[in-house]
C-alpha cells in the first residue's frame, strides 16, 4: 500500500507523523498535523468542491425557472415537468454520469450536468410552489396599475415567491454538496472532497476521510446560512413580520 506522500517526506525530513502514519499504531481518526501537512491539497479539493457545487445550482436555476413557469401557464405540462424532474432523480449517479460522457467526455461538465438534472426535482417545485402562493388580489391589483406579465412576474411575484423559492434552494443546496463528492466516479478530481473521501476509504486513511466528510459538512452548513442572509436581504418585509 502507497503512503501518503507527506508521509515520507516527513520520514525523510526526520519529522515522523504521530497521529496519521498509516500504521495499527497511529492511525487516528483526528489529527490536525495531517490537516497542517496536506493543506494545500485539501484546499484545492475543497476549491473544486465549491466550484462545481455552484456551477450545478446555476445551471439547474436556469434550467427550472423556465420548467416552473411552463407547468404554471400550461397545466397539462405540470405532471410531464414534475415526472420527468423525479424521474430523472430516482437514475443512480453510476447510471447518470455515463450517460453524458459520450458528449462532454471526463470532465467536469459531465459532472455539474448531472448534478443539475438532480437538484431540478427540488428546485422545479418550489418556483412553482413560492409563485403559486402569491394571492391572487395581489396579481389583480397590479395588473389594475398597469403591470403587464413580465413586470409582474419580475416586480410582484417574484419577490413574493422568493421565500419559498430560497427554501427549495437550500434543500437543493445540501443535496448538491453531498452528491458533488460522487463526482470523483467521473475523475477524482471532479469529486471535490469526495476525492479524499475516496482515497480515504480505499487506503484505511481515517485522518483524510474525516477531515473531508467534516469540511462536506460545514461547507453545506455555511452555503446553507448564505443564503438564509441573502433572503433576509432581499426581503425584508418579512422581518418586520416576525418582529
Amino acid at each position: 500500500m502507497t503512503l501518503p506522500a507527506a508521509l515520507v517526506t516527513a520520514a525523510m525530513s526526520g519529522r515522523e507523523p504521530t497521529c496519521y502514519a498509516n500504521t495499527q499504531e497511529a492511525n487516528e481518526w483526528l489529527c490536525w498535523q495531517y490537516v497542517e501537512d496536506r493543506r494545500s491539497e485539501i484546499l484545492d479539493a475543497l476549491v473544486w468542491h465549491v466550484q462545481i457545487t455552484l456551477a450545478a445550482l446555476v445551471l439547474a436555476t436556469l434550467l427550472a425557472f423556465p420548467l416552473a413557469l411552463l407547468a404554471r401557464r400550461l397545466p397539462r405540462a405540470e405532471s410531464w415537468v414534475l415526472g420527468s424532474a423525479t424521474a430523472i432523480y430516482t437514475i443512480p449517479s453510476l447510471a447518470l454520469f455515463p450517460l453524458f460522457l459520450p458528449f462532454t467526455g471526463i470532465s467536469a461538465t459531465t459532472v455539474v450536468l448531472g448534478l443539475a438534472l438532480y437538484a431540478l426535482t427540488v428546485l422545479v417545485r418550489a418556483i412553482l410552489d413560492g409563485l403559486r402562493a402569491v394571492p391572487d388580489e395581489v396579481r389583480e391589483s397590479a395588473t389594475g396599475l398597469g403591470y403587464g406579465p413580465g413586470r409582474l412576474l419580475l416586480k410582484v411575484e417574484l419577490p413574493l415567491a422568493l421565500p419559498v423559492i430560497v427554501a427549495g434552494l437550500r434543500v437543493a443546496t445540501v443535496s448538491t454538496v453531498a452528491l458533488t463528492t460522487v463526482g470523483s466516479l467521473v475523475e477524482r478530481t471532479y469529486g471535490g472532497l469526495g476525492r479524499l473521501i475516496a482515497h480515504g476509504v480505499d487506503a484505511n486513511f481515517r485522518a483524510e476521510l474525516v477531515t473531508a466528510s467534516v469540511l462536506c459538512v460545514l461547507l453545506a452548513l455555511v452555503l446553507d446560512a448564505v443564503l438564509v442572509v441573502v433572503q433576509r436581504l432581499l426581503t425584508p418585509w418579512t422581518r418586520g413580520a416576525r418582529t
